[in-house]
């Protein structure tokens, strides 16, 4: 009996230690998991500023219209036995061109006042660019389609005593444009050249008193 009894015990402390045991196991399946260890991360360096951009240079003046031009000169003068302000007042207007050059329908004024910088006469629509009390000077206009030869004239009337004057007139234009050899070139300032003067002898002329003969 007590053998029975003592059995019974073993069992009952047996069957208790089970207990415990899955108590404890069920326990510890039920606690939630730690949290995972941060992990250190690496510092972010620091942004490259960005360079401004490079200034863009400045841009150079665009190419020559004339690759290679010649600039040449036609001086020209003539004595006049009058005093300069006689001699002036009476070939000196800006006009007076239509009549000793004795051009066909003659000369007027198609912009500004006549003798002032800016103004321009009917003859090649010639444009007066600067003036003194005994000159002036003028230049032709830039023409579409065709290149610029820097055409310019100057009439000067200088004193040279109470009663004699000198006349100067001075062409400048480029005549590499001329077409032609050397020659060709040459023989085109001599034309012009020979055209200039006989308008100055009839500004010789006119301003002595004279009359021009018929235009041949």
């Amino acid at each position: 009996m007590k053998l029975q009894f003592a059995g019974v015990a073993v069992l009952a402390m047996m069957a208790a230690a089970c207990t415990t045991t899955e108590s404890a196991t069920t326990t510890a399946s039920a606690a939630p998991p730690a949290p995972p260890a941060a992990q250190a991360s690496a510092p972010t360096p620091p942004a490259t500023p960005t360079p401004p951009p490079a200034p863009t240079p400045p841009a150079g003046p665009p190419p020559l219209q004339v690759a290679n031009p010649t600039y040449i000169t036609i001086p020209m003068e003539i004595t006049i036995n009058k005093p300069v302000a006689e001699v002036w007042a009476r070939i000196g207007k800006y006009c007076d061109i239509g009549e000793w050059f004795q051009i066909p329908g003659g000369c007027k004024m198609t912009s500004g006042v006549e003798g002032e910088v800016g103004s321009v006469r009917s003859v090649g629509a010639e444009i007066l660019v600067g003036k003194t009390q005994y000159s002036y000077t003028y230049t032709q206009p830039v023409r579409e389609g065709r290149p610029y030869n820097l055409y310019h004239g100057t009439l000067e009337a200088r004193p040279v005593d109470a009663s004699t004057t000198r006349l100067l007139y001075t062409l400048i234009y480029d005549n590499s444009l001329v077409p032609g050899d050397a020659a060709a070139k040459q023989a085109e300032i001599d034309r012009r050249r020979a055209v200039f003067e006989g308008a100055m002898k009839n500004m010789k002329t006119l301003a002595e008193g004279g009359v021009l003969p018929p235009r041949s």
